[in-house]
């Protein structure tokens, strides 16, 4: 009787063990106690899917863990909607009885939720459920049914590539998402210098999507990103000179070197070594040689 007994702890304690391990090794436990439960799930939620007797308790801790375990809970009640929500938006899917607040929480924590709100509970999107959704995404703008100049804004201000959903392009809200991102230009309907120039003040890399290059707009482009050099047309001393400086490695886009653009591209990162052509190499070695030196004096 002592060995049962003795057998029957140390095989619940293996298993209290297993289960603090991974959650879901819940569902080869033979005999479930709601500690064994409760500890599956705090280590992992969807082990919800494998309990046999929910509580709600169980369903609270589950879905702490991750909101997506939601859809294993058998009794809905609104706060454990609630809380599933709040830990993951996208919990919204599997809720049976949706409500505006709930909807609104839903948003808030994911926009992409906006796309599981069902028309059946809410009838159309509100103004405030679809700028919260692209407050936290402006990718949802895609799926608002009515946009507004507000809407719009909040989008582009969060997301700037959300410009290529917005129906009625401004220049203002043209403006906002080539700040936020360069390479929203892309979508932009009318572009202008000004609206270029922000571009590659925020990515210098979009100098390739610009149609009309100049020496301002190739200057901003290398200060911002040295690598925009590869992406310039006609490549000046001083366009090379403050791409290195930016970016040291970007030495291996200049088309034609100097000892000068060579020891600012050193100087800038050691690594540049590599790209230094045969006739700067024994400028940049003396440069190298000489900044040793100094260094072994001060030590």
């Amino acid at each position: 009787m002592t060995d049962y007994i003795t057998n029957i702890i140390i095989c619940y304690e293996k298993n209290i063990i297993k289960v603090k391990q991974e959650g879901r090794a819940l569902q080869y436990v033979k005999e479930q106690t709601p500690e064994l439960c409760l500890e599956a799930v705090k280590q992992n939620g969807w082990a919800l899917q494998y309990v046999k007797e929910q509580t709600y308790e169980l369903c609270l801790e589950a879905i702490k863990q991750n909101g997506m375990a939601f859809a294993y809970v058998k009794e809905q009640t609104y706060e454990l909607c609630l809380e599933a929500i709040k830990q993951n938006g996208k919990a919204l899917f599997c809720v049976k009885e949706e409500t505006y607040e709930l909807c609104l929480e839903a948003v808030k924590k994911c926009g992409m939720a906006l796309l599981y709100v069902k028309e059946s509970y809410v009838k159309e999107q509100t103004y405030e459920l679809s700028l919260k959704a692209v407050k936290n995404d402006g990718r949802v703008l895609e799926f608002v049914k009515e946009q507004t100049y507000e809407i719009c804004l909040e989008a582009v201000q969060q997301n700037g590539h959300s410009l290529k959903f917005v129906k009625e392009q401004t220049y203002e809200l043209c403006l906002k998402a080539v700040k936020k991102d360069g390479w929203a230009l892309q979508y932009v309907k009318e572009q202008t210098y000004e609206l270029y120039l922000e571009a590659v003040k925020k990515s210098g890399q979009a100098i390739q999507l610009v149609k009309e290059q100049t020496p301002e707009l190739c200057l901003a482009a290398v200060k911002q990103d040295g690598f925009s050099l590869q992406y310039v047309k006609e490549q000046t001393y001083e366009l090379c000179l403050e791409a290195v400086k930016q970016k040291g490695i970007a030495l291996q886009c200049v088309k034609v070197q100097t000892d000068e653009i060579c020891l600012a591209a050193v100087q800038n990162c050691r690594e540049a070594l590599q790209y230094v052509n045969k006739i700067c190499l024994e400028a940049v070695k003396q440069y190298l040689l000489s900044l040793s030196k100094v260094t072994a004096n001060i030590y």
